[in-house]
């Protein structure tokens, strides 16, 4: 039946049949979507997703749910009809049940962790039905996962900033106090070398009207910075230490008064931070 509309023997629209994830819905995505809707001059796009619980069994947690998935491909303008629960691997059942003439999807072999062949898209390959996409490249959900864990404090600091609480983010109360000092001397060191700077634009004022010869006023203006900022990393990293040892005094304190197993415990999940 596919043969006759992509010869334009008939009026009836190709039904092409793309499947996936689809967590944390990007660009990339969007893109394999819209080649597949674009295969044929009159095409109605299928797209099925895995809900959790095979998602989770076969391939690994998803940041997004099922449903915010599912609701993501239904705001994409290439996609027709979203099938929730879509299957991990395709059936002739499947294919008749939804009338699909195609499958849309990148070449490369997708392994088939359920066991049932080495290619998920092995059958659909035999009967003739499968169509290559191409992947986008430097851009999956992978990578954008993987961008995260890097920053991971930032993250962190940012949430904490907006009003999240370290429950919320899972952060045990000796790191939220690490980022926390870490953030303030971030901020004191920007602040510090604004004023810097603005004192450097005075200075080669001043320097300028007191007709000092511009590569004396160089050769003092590095010397200058130089001891300054010696001394400003000194001064933060003895402050620095000065807070860490404040914290680290009040939780022997606490311990003293029957809550040191509990934060302990708490301390050993920092590690994996």
């Amino acid at each position: 039946m596919g043969e006759e509309g992509e010869n334009g023997g008939s009026d009836r629209p190709i039904r092409v049949y793309a499947d996936g994830i689809y967590d944390l819905f990007h660009f990339g995505h969007a893109k394999s979507l819209e080649q597949a809707k674009k295969l044929f001059p009159n095409t109605y796009l299928l797209v099925g997703c895995c809900n959790d619980e095979i998602t989770h069994m076969y391939k690994g947690k998803t940041v997004m749910t099922e449903d915010e998935r599912y609701e993501s491909l239904r705001h994409c303008r290439w996609v027709d009809e979203v099938i929730p629960n879509a299957p991990w691997v395709l059936t002739q059942e499947f294919i008749d049940k939804h009338e699909i003439d195609y499958v849309a999807h990148d070449s490369l072999p997708y392994a088939d962790v359920s066991g049932a062949g080495k290619d998920v898209y092995e059958f659909v390959k035999s009967i003739g039905k499968f169509k290559e996409t191409k992947r986008t490249d430097g851009i999956s959900t992978s990578d954008l996962i993987m961008r995260m864990l890097k920053d991971y404090n930032q993250y962190v600091m940012r949430n904490l900033a907006r009003g999240y609480s370290r429950e919320d983010l899972g952060v045990s109360y000796v790191k939220e106090k690490r980022l926390r000092v870490n953030m303030s001397l971030k901020k004191l060191r920007e602040k510090v070398k604004e004023q810097q700077e603005k004192v450097g634009e005075k200075l080669q004022t001043v320097a300028k009207t007191a007709g000092v010869l511009h590569d004396d006023w160089v050769e003092n203006a590095d010397r200058w910075v130089a001891g300054f900022l010696e001394k400003f990393e000194e001064g933060c990293h003895l402050m620095g230490t000065a807070i860490r040892e404040r914290i680290q005094e009040r939780l022997k304190k606490q311990q003293a008064r029957g809550l040191g197993t509990l934060l302990l415990e708490d301390d050993d999940d920092d590690e994996e931070y």
